[in-house]
């Protein structure tokens, strides 16, 4: 099935909150270069019930419109201030990550990890940093519309799997969001929960809509489980994700009878469906199974 969008990828995998926060975190920021959306998702192996002043999804600031910044691996709020001030200034990705390296708040940059995600005109562009004093597994993979990177990981295959998962996703924004968290799944994802018997203690995912506040997200749902539960968070993320989205996809599709095409996927205020043979009767169902559309049209245009 056909995307008609790119999606930017930034993964952030770092190490448990202390005073100077480490988290051992995997996590993701994207952008929709065709929406304009911007999203964040992660879980970690931290008991945020110590941390009650803390929402569950603090390392990651959205800039509704613009971009994406996840701050990790010895969190510091000050760096986290200095990089929300570089994106606002105009700064890419690339640009910000350079400034916070040579400007890091406790003149020890090599302890951070920093994924950021940018729109530039009709396209993106992105970045990524981990500190060679970051702890191991630590890595980060890159590509054309996306950065994957942590620290304290069972090993590569956290990873790997994450990249695997949201590219597979045909669904929008939030859809590969919560597809990327479930590929990081595994008990000891985050290696400090392998004795809790699940991959993290709480999980996020969020999106802002191009017209939303900064701080104030369309989109946010969280979880969080206490050490010693052994309540897989994504597990509980995904259904209340499932409560709230669907990520049932709509693309080009064939049959025996008849060849249509359903664009532009996803949709926005208008939706075209385009037949090469004529039909005798259409009906169109929404996900409740209710026709919203039925007749017999060559070129039927619906707008809600």
């Amino acid at each position: 099935m056909k995307n008609y969008y790119s999606i930017i990828l930034a993964l952030l995998i770092s190490s448990s909150i202390n005073t100077v926060k480490s988290q051992d975190t995997f996590s993701i920021v994207a952008v929709d270069t065709i929406t304009g959306e911007v999203g964040s998702a992660g879980a970690s192996c931290v008991d945020m019930d110590d941390f009650t002043d803390y929402d569950d999804d603090f390392l990651g600031e959205l800039f509704p419109g613009v971009g994406a910044i996840n701050t990790q691996a010895w969190y510091l709020a000050t760096n986290q201030a200095n990089a929300r001030e570089r994106m606002n200034a105009g700064d890419m990705p690339q640009q910000i990550i350079d400034w916070l390296y040579n400007n890091d708040a406790q003149n020890n940059p090599e302890k951070r990890q920093y994924g950021i995600v940018r729109l530039n005109n009709n396209s993106s562009l992105s970045a990524a940093f981990t500190g060679n004093q970051t702890d191991d597994y630590k890595n980060h993979i890159t590509g054309p519309n996306y950065s994957i990177q942590g620290n304290i990981l069972k090993g590569p295959e956290v990873l790997d799997s994450m990249e695997t998962r949201f590219l597979r996703e045909e669904g929008d924004l939030a859809c590969k969001l919560m597809a990327a968290l479930q590929g990081a799944k595994m008990i000891g994802a985050d290696s400090r929960c392998f004795s809790n018997g699940t991959s993290s203690l709480f999980s996020f995912v969020k999106v802002a809509q191009t017209d939303d506040v900064f701080g104030e997200p369309s989109f946010l749902l969280s979880v969080r489980t206490s050490s010693g539960e052994g309540i897989e968070p994504i597990d509980s993320l995904q259904v209340k994700f499932d409560l709230v989205k669907q990520c049932s996809t709509v693309g080009y599709t064939e049959n025996n009878y008849h060849k249509f095409q359903v664009f532009p996927n996803p949709a926005t205020d208008k939706l075209n469906i385009t037949f090469k043979d004529e039909l005798k009767s259409l009906k169109i169902l929404n996900l409740q199974g209710q026709i919203c559309m039925s007749g017999a049209k060559r070129k039927p245009q619906m707008s809600p």
